[in-house]
């Protein structure tokens, strides 16, 4: 699928529940959110045939996300059926890791490609601060699980806060000295009216590549997404920034996403919204080509004084 913009899109990003087991501070309420009657969801059954239909017209990425897609009890058999389909190419998943003892084996098995797991702080304090509930060590326990089931090309984000985790940056960049991973820096997106967060907290991802900059950091190829890739001498994984606010990729944008109440978004930071519910695939096809063509070329301006659009807690959207 082509937008009008000539971008050819080939990923879909799908949020399977807005439930999540933490409560980061960038993402949602504190008292989480009032569940989704079973009736305003898509079932298991409408999924896949959403996802047949995105393929038939040229998706081959897929990642799973939430909320937190490991407390969906399906998600097992979700990721299965998804990498079972003649022309999914990859089937990722997003992750904060605290289930993935249990299930990083089964879905090795069900055909998950690779995580991307949520890491902000190495703190186990500060952890269990921005999670609000959350144990860092659960976290640790979730990374060393998809090594052991055999995962590779793990990436690790972190969303970067102005006053919270920019004195962990060369903490968390030395994670790819002692693991084979990539470490990401994300800068925050304003995505609703927080009083968590001031102008203070948004910075640059420019404060990663000053804080390692007499590291010995060298610059290498993008990883084919958003990132921009750097690496440590002697590292196993690379660091990676990207840049939603100070430099934002539209032009380069390959993804539609669609949210587990069934309404597909041509842009993360926009109100637009095609919903599938109750289609059939030939009318969720036809939704999809709508959702392509109703693109934008970019999202706007973002910063702490004009906020998305999007009229959703990330949550609700799959990020």
């Amino acid at each position: 699928m082509k937008d009008t913009f000539g971008r050819d899109i080939t990923y879909l990003r799908i949020s399977v529940t807005e439930l999540c087991n933490l409560r980061c501070r960038y993402c949602m309420p504190e008292d989480g959110v009032c569940k989704l009657a079973h009736k305003d969801m898509l079932t298991e059954e409408e999924l896949i045939t959403a996802i047949e239909a995105a393929v038939s017209l040229g998706i081959t990425k897929l990642r799973i996300t939430g909320g937190e897609p490991l407390v969906k009890k399906n998600i097992v058999s979700i990721c299965a059926h998804a990498a079972d389909l003649p022309g999914v190419k990859e089937v990722c998943l997003t992750t904060n890791g605290v289930l993935l003892p249990k299930l990083a084996v089964p879905l090795k098995e069900a055909g998950v490609t690779r995580f991307n797991i949520s890491l902000d702080t190495l703190n186990p304090e500060k952890y269990r601060y921005i999670t609000r509930i959350g144990e860092l060590k659960d976290a640790m326990a979730g990374i060393q699980a998809a090594f052991d089931a055999g995962f590779e090309n793990t990436k690790i984000n972190a969303v970067l806060i102005g006053g919270f985790n920019d004195d962990e940056i060369e903490d968390l960049a030395d994670l790819t000295l002692k693991m084979p991973v990539d470490m990401r820096f994300i800068e925050m997106m304003p995505m609703y009216d927080s009083g968590d967060f001031g102008p203070e907290s948004f910075i640059s991802a420019d404060t990663v590549l000053e804080k390692l900059k007499d590291r010995g950091l060298e610059k290498v190829s993008r990883d084919g997404g958003v990132a921009e890739l750097y690496r440590l001498p002697g590292a196993m994984g690379n660091v990676g920034i990207i840049r939603p606010v100070s430099a934002h990729f539209c032009g380069e944008c390959n993804r539609i996403r669609l949210t587990a109440d069934g309404k597909l978004k041509p842009c993360l930071h926009s109100s637009d919204e095609y919903s599938i519910k109750g289609l059939d695939r030939d009318g969720m096809a036809e939704m999809f080509k709508k959702a392509v063509l109703g693109k934008p070329r970019w999202h706007g301006e973002l910063s702490y004084d004009s906020r998305s659009h999007a009229n959703r807690n990330m949550n609700q959207i799959g990020g």
